[in-house]
């Protein structure tokens, strides 16, 4: 996942203040605001954005923070502090453009966070965050029958992000885009489920599968280099492979990724590379931050061509 563009990619580019240094607290004081909140960040043309905090102590006294913003990966924050009920929160900036430091502030009442942010063209954005929920894995899976998301003939059951004229194309059995193109979307939701996919890169390709639309699980071309949390078969930002499974540019890949409340594991071309590790918050480029519904899968094809001939999901059966 790299940088997007457009209007609300532009709304994340926030005024830059000083950091100053952290101030200390007595103990217990910020234990209402900790843990990992869902955001949702509203522009005034009445877009919205996800974003995702989580904020951690630092020392008994002081706080520090991760944040994912509407693209790219999870970044620390410079400085976080609470006090009064009032939080400030400051990031790096990675690829939006503009100030070099983001800035949140915002209150706590009634066990939820809402405030402000001013972007690079002086606007007021107003923010608002929940909880995020616990999102448990089921203790005795059981599967239901596989679906064929994609049916090998057309787009039937697929959406593409932003509409506009299709830049997909189906032929022999495949499913590509003609870059520069959109990311499409499963009409239909899920919750816990199994997913095979094929798919092939070109060289230096990137795109991504995007799980409840919400968490992506990163398809680039990595061959020959160090597995990361941003390279391919990672949750992007959240989670590194504990191996590099990839295959060059240009061959059939498969990735198996079963996805249980928050907990993912992920098979890429036979070889486990994730084993049932929790997934901690959204990633860039989520359709939203509502982490307790059900979500769509998402297929990535706005940065690069891809190429996919198999999705295939099989999902839980109810609780």
């Amino acid at each position: 996942m790299r940088a997007l563009t457009g209007r609300l990619g532009a709304a994340l580019t926030l005024a830059a203040i000083s950091a100053g240094p952290a101030l200390a607290v007595p103990a217990g004081e910020s234990d209402p605001v900790l843990g990992r909140w869902d955001v949702t960040v509203s522009a005034p043309d009445g877009s919205q954005f996800p974003s995702w905090f989580d904020i951690a102590l630092r020392t008994e006294n002081e706080l520090m923070g991760r944040m994912v913003g509407r693209f790219g990966s999870t970044r620390y924050a410079s400085a976080v502090t609470f006090n009064d009920g009032k939080l400030s929160l400051r990031v790096p900036r990675q690829y939006e453009s503009g100030p070099a430091e983001l800035q949140f502030d915002g209150i706590l009442a009634d066990g939820a966070l809402s405030g402000t942010t001013i972007d690079e063209h002086g606007a007021t954005l107003r923010w608002s965050a929940q909880r995020a929920p616990v999102l448990p894995r089921p203790a005795a899976p059981h599967w239901g029958k596989p679906l064929a998301l994609w049916n090998g003939t057309d787009l039937k059951g697929w959406t593409q992000q932003g509409g506009g004229a299709s830049c997909w194309q189906v032929g022999h059995g495949v499913l590509a885009n003609t870059s520069p193109c959109r990311n499409l979307i499963s009409t239909a939701r899920f919750k816990d489920f199994k997913l095979h996919v094929e798919f092939m890169n070109v060289a230096g390709g990137n795109s991504g599968l995007y799980l409840r639309g919400r968490y992506e699980v990163q398809l680039n071309d990595a061959y020959g280099q160090a597995p990361d949390a941003l390279r391919s078969g990672a949750v992007y930002g959240h989670l590194r492979p504990q191996l590099n499974a990839t295959l060059p540019a240009g061959q059939w890949q498969n990735i198996d990724v079963t996805l249980l409340g928050r907990y993912v594991t992920v098979v890429l071309n036979g070889k486990t590379i994730i084993e049932d590790q929790e997934i901690p918050g959204i990633t860039g480029g989520a359709l939203d931050s509502r982490e307790a519904e059900d979500g769509p899968v998402m297929l990535q094809g706005d940065h690069t061509a891809v190429s996919f001939r198999k999705v295939v999901l099989t999902p839980l059966l109810a609780r």
